[in-house]
């Protein structure tokens, strides 16, 4: 447990250097730090029985995400699938990066990074818990902010490939939170 303390420890100090801040409650947090910590607490929810990896996994899934910013891929689809991709490799070697330099042997590493790109969705288990964990931070934190900037159409649309996305944990889970009278019928309307 002392490495998985010190990786944690690691992967925060990096993620506090996120230029961006969130407040909640009150509180304000560098971004990837704040939503690295509820990307964390939604996988202890989800399997309390989480591998080691996964905890991992769950603390540096998008490490330093700011390093390589969206504006410098070309608009539209191709784009943005093009820099999500080369995000999660960027994401998954800083991970590597870290855990080696805490003394995590290869195999956890590769399998960390396995997690972060997620490889083999819907057929790893650990994969699909986080997709799970990660569209839940996405519903509970951002999406009624998101909400005030795009059309309901593209909101519907989110919605629904959100969704498509989730196991049924997460659908369950993510019934559970709570939205913003205009979120609820956003959500409404898109499981409909």
């Amino acid at each position: 447990m002392a490495k998985l303390e010190t990786a944690f420890g690691r992967f925060d100090e990096y993620n506090k250097n996120a230029p961006e801040s969130i407040t909640w409650d009150g509180k304000q947090f560098p971004s990837e730090y704040f939503y690295a910590l509820k990307l964390y607490e939604w996988v202890i929810k989800l399997d309390g029985n989480a591998s080691e990896a996964l905890l991992l996994a769950s603390r540096s899934q998008h490490i330093g995400r700011w390093e390589i910013a969206r504006k410098t891929y070309p608009d539209g689809r191709a784009g943005y699938l093009k820099w999500r991709s080369d995000l999660s490799r960027f994401h998954a070697a800083k991970a590597g990066e870290i855990l080696q330099s805490v003394g995590y042997d290869q195999e956890m590493t590769e399998r960390v990074g396995e997690i972060i790109r997620k490889s083999k969705l819907k057929t790893d288990p650990d994969v699909q818990t986080m997709e799970n964990a990660l569209c839940l931070v996405f519903l509970e934190f951002q999406f009624d902010e998101l909400i005030e900037k795009l059309s309901e159409e593209k909101m519907i649309d989110i919605l629904r490939k959100t969704w498509a996305k989730m196991s049924e944990p997460g659908r369950e889970a993510a019934l559970s939170l709570q939205f913003s009278e205009e979120g609820t019928a956003l959500i409404n309307k898109a499981l409909s």
